[in-house]
């Protein structure tokens, strides 16, 4: 690990392709330490593709490649020599429907920790109350843990699943636009949590409602076909954007 570095996570250059369809074009922005960073745009501008690059989730899709760099904590992630197995560890990832696995709340939040090692049951315990507290959802199932995950609410769910991504601590968590498939209560829970969740973790949220970006978001990222159009502290966009295309994005002309 690099021993200093200035942002938490680093984009330099970062050009993607599936195919021959360029993607990502020459993309360019950080995300600071403790803070959430939300990546919004309408749909098809390469939202969901600059996210799943920053733990190489992309490399699992035929056609895939990419030029540029991508730094965490000082390290390139695209290095040859980078261990994608600990990168995943040290990147978490909430997607947009919740996907518990097939078992009970207990095996869902010790699934990852074992895979990386932990054998101890007292460890392991502590790690599925630690693991539901800062999901804020331990005072619902605590006398749950057995019952199947799939018993909970959708709402519930997505809280278990990140329960389940801060169960290995990552020091960062990506969420792909985590409240979409959720009721407008479930969401407003979420979106509380994402805030808490900044004390501790490094928050990247894609995200197609602005208004969500602006309540939770510390800095934001406005993408439009495939380019960085404008990336500026939250409070700095939502009353003053520099871009033409960023104002109609957030007033709803285009989307």
């Amino acid at each position: 690990m690099a021993d200093t570095w200035e942002h938490k996570i680093e984009v330099k250059h970062l050009n993607t392709w599936f195919g021959s369809k360029h993607i990502l074009k020459d993309i360019r922005c950080y995300f600071e330490d403790n803070s959430v960073t939300a990546i919004m745009g309408p749909s098809g501008c390469g939202k969901s593709t600059l996210l799943r690059s920053i733990n190489r989730l992309n490399d699992m899709i035929p056609g895939f490649r990419m030029s540029g760099e991508i730094l965490i904590e000082g390290d390139n992630i695209y290095d040859p020599k980078a261990n994608v197995y600990e990168l995943r560890r040290r990147v978490g990832m909430v997607f947009q429907r919740p996907n518990p696995f097939p078992m009970s709340i207990r095996d869902n939040l010790t699934f990852g920790p074992r895979l990386h090692g932990v054998r101890d049951e007292d460890e392991l315990e502590k790690i599925v109350e630690s693991s539901l507290r800062k999901a804020a959802l331990w005072d619902e199932v605590k006398d749950q843990l057995d019952n199947p995950a799939t018993n909970l609410s959708g709402g519930q769910q997505q809280r278990l699943c990140i329960a389940r991504a801060l169960s290995v601590d990552p020091p960062v968590l990506l969420m792909d636009e985590p409240v979409s498939a959720l009721d407008p209560i479930s969401a407003g829970k979420i979106e509380d949590l994402i805030v808490q969740l900044k004390k501790d973790y490094t928050i990247v949220l894609v995200t197609h409602n602005v208004q969500q970006a602006f309540r939770v978001s510390d800095q934001a990222a406005f993408l439009y076909m495939g380019e960085l159009i404008e990336f500026d502290k939250t409070k700095r966009i939502a009353v003053a954007p520099k871009d033409p295309r960023t104002e109609a994005f957030i007033t709803g002309r285009i989307g």
